[in-house]
């Protein structure tokens, strides 16, 4: 998988990606980032990089969660990330005790 990755030989790609912190500068900086190594997409935009240091730097809790939505909006409209999310609670399950 990773050499075609690499290639950019695919349509859609899913890459799972996990957080250990509840903090979003360790998924800017290692995926979106200009020159990131996790940056499948090639993405680059200077003034993005930017923003991701000014929200990184903030110190007042909602300045910093605006400017996360900021960024946010800023990859969903230059198409370079989408957030599906998949979650058990999300998905159809069968009543215990019923048969398909």
């Amino acid at each position: 998988m990773v050499p075609k990755v690499i290639r950019r030989d695919y349509s859609v790609g899913f890459t799972v990606t996990e957080t250990a912190l509840d903090d979003p500068d360790q998924m800017f900086y290692e995926n979106y980032v200009c020159g990131a190594e996790r940056n499948y997409t090639g993405y680059c935009n200077p003034e993005f990089d930017k923003l991701v240091d000014r929200q990184s730097i903030e110190a007042d809790t909602a300045k910093r969660r605006d400017l996360v939505w900021q960024i946010e909006r800023v990859l969903a409209e230059e198409m370079v990330s989408s957030r599906d999310l998949l979650h058990a609670r999300a998905s159809c399950w069968l009543p215990t005790g019923s048969k398909a």
